[in-house]
């Protein structure tokens, strides 16, 4: 494992990076101040659950639903750069196609609701993952579009369950870093402040999500892409316990038998609500048992909260997010008289390098360096890595830096390994005995609010706070706190023990009626149009 000097010598390379992008990000960014426009669609303020009752009870049209999301895409897209490619024409076919049905009045409304629990509700979905028909390139330039030849299985059973796709939406190329940015698709925007990161990879999904021009999408997750874009933009995103949700249909996919024990496919949306409904209609049913529909007694809960994982490599929790730990601890003990304790893991501190370790371990990955014929080869490495140099690559830093990590973790001696996972053996054997299955952990997703774009590049530490739970296997959601003084979403993270995700689901449910969820941005505007 690496010693101290190690590690405070990794944080010293860091921080020269700092002095020299920091800066930059100013100058980078000093053009961008345009206001993303506020809603003002009253259909665009209620949750899919809510929706798709009202289409079921005929009080409104799914293609009058469909058309709102759809005008709002128009609206808001040429501000935030988050939709890759739209099918509007389709989508209102299809949705004119379900109002049809409804109005035939073949079936009941409660079999509709058994039989199309998301009728007619528009959705987005990452560009990484399949929908027949659209692009799948996942941001990566080809000298051809390749389109999806099929629906990823999440994709299929959102559509057998009345969901119509309207648009696929930016990723980084491969999903390979935590700022939405490609040489295909260009630039993700935040809708809070277009000088700030939607973070990554999902961003493209929680930006449109934010901005109230889509309700509900998916992503994907393997260090964090479900949960640090939603909480940069003030929404509700879930990583699953393992293979709860298929990850058939996936671009990157994987051939490493143990992919979806730290991968996973799952839900973004605004309202948290909706979360347990798409989970519910999205789970395959070969999965681990999880009680989705099992009530939760919150005054039985026990609660416990981290400030981060004690590592000298992460930074500290900023005030802002410090704060929101605070608010929600403080609401917890007030509202139902329970003590929100620390918890202590033993050795903690070496779960971000542990988590690292473990993720790089996966094998036979697709990237820039896969040899098609043989995974476990990477090849042109070196040849690629000065082609980016001298600015001849098409491809994105982050994916040209995968293959000489990726070549340094192959090369440490398997003593290492091992030692670092019997340490790993001993803080998951923790987790599991303090969290079982009737405790919750509160835990930061980042140690701030929404950056400037590219300063991802001198805080990629941070994103320790994310992958531990990759790692750990634990289900976590991202639950929105409210906003800066700068105007800025901040939350944290609600994490449980496997297979208990319906706690993590009712304690952002109880969190989004005690802080309000998901404010829109702009407020002030919101507001001056709203009382106008």
């Amino acid at each position: 494992m690496l010693n101290s000097c190690m590690r405070w010598f990794l944080r010293f390379l860091v921080s020269l990076l700092a002095i020299i992008v920091h800066p930059l990000t100013y100058l980078i960014n000093i053009k961008r101040n345009k206001k993303c426009p506020p809603p003002t669609n009253p259909l665009l303020f209620k949750s899919a659950t809510t929706l798709a009752m009202m289409i079921r009870n005929k009080q409104i049209t799914s293609e009058e639903v469909v058309s709102a999301y759809i005008e709002r895409c128009k609206e808001v897209n040429p501000y935030l750069n988050a939709i890759v490619e739209p099918r509007y024409d389709m989508a209102i076919k299809e949705a004119r196609c379900i109002d049809k049905m409804i109005a035939s009045n073949e079936r009941s409304n409660e079999d509709l609701a058994k039989e199309y629990p998301l009728l007619g509700i528009p959705m987005t979905v990452k560009e990484s993952i399949a929908v027949e028909g659209m692009s799948n390139d996942c941001g990566t330039v080809f000298p051809y579009r390749m389109p999806a030849k099929k629906d990823a299985d999440i994709v299929r059973r959102a559509r057998a369950a009345g969901a119509i796709p309207i648009a696929v939406t930016n990723t980084p190329q491969l999903c390979m870093n935590w700022e939405t940015y490609n040489n295909v698709s260009g630039l993700t925007m935040n809708p809070y402040d277009q000088k700030r990161t939607t973070g990554g990879s999902s961003g493209g999904e929680a930006a449109l999500i934010a901005s109230a021009a889509s309700i509900i999408g998916v992503g994907s997750d393997i260090a964090g892409s479900l949960r640090l874009p939603p909480m940069f933009n003030g929404i509700f995103g879930h990583k699953p316990t393992p293979k709860l949700l298929s990850i058939e249909g996936h671009v990157p996919d994987c051939l490493d038998p143990e992919f979806d024990e730290y991968f996973a496919l799952g839900p973004i949306t605004r309202y948290a609500e909706d979360l347990p409904l798409l989970l519910k209609v999205l789970r395959q049913p070969t999965g681990p048992d999880v009680p989705l529909d099992k009530p939760v007694d919150l005054t039985r809960l026990k609660f416990y909260y981290m400030e981060g994982d004690g590592s000298n490599v992460t930074d500290k929790i900023g005030s802002d997010v410090k704060q929101a730990l605070e608010k929600a601890k403080a609401y917890i003990t007030a509202t139902y008289n329970v003590e929100v304790k620390e918890l202590n893991i033993a050795n903690i501190e070496h779960m971000w390098e542990i988590s690292v370790r473990v993720l790089f371990n996966i094998q036979h990955v697709r990237n820039i360096y896969t040899d098609p014929e043989k995974r476990d080869q990477l090849i042109s490495v070196w040849p690629e890595v000065l082609k980016k140099m001298i600015g001849m690559s098409d491809h994105n830093f982050t994916c040209v830096a995968y293959g000489p990590i990726k070549k340094f973790f192959d090369a440490l001696p398997k003593n290492y390994y091992k030692k670092l996972l019997k340490v790993f053996d001993g803080i998951k054997s923790e987790f599991n005995e303090a969290l079982s299955d009737d405790a919750v952990l509160l835990f930061p997703a980042f140690p701030y609010p929404a950056h400037l774009h590219y300063r991802i590049f001198y805080k990629f530490l941070n994103c320790g706070y994310l992958t531990i739970f990759n790692a750990l296997g634990l289900p976590a959601t991202a639950c929105p706190l409210g906003l800066t003084n700068k105007g800025l979403p901040v939350g944290i993270q609600i994490v449980a023990n496997k297979c208990n995700d319906h706690l993590t689901l009712a304690v952002a449910k109880e969190f989004e009626k005690a802080f309000g969820g998901w404010t829109p941005p702009n407020k002030d505007l919101f507001n001056s149009i709203k009382t106008a």
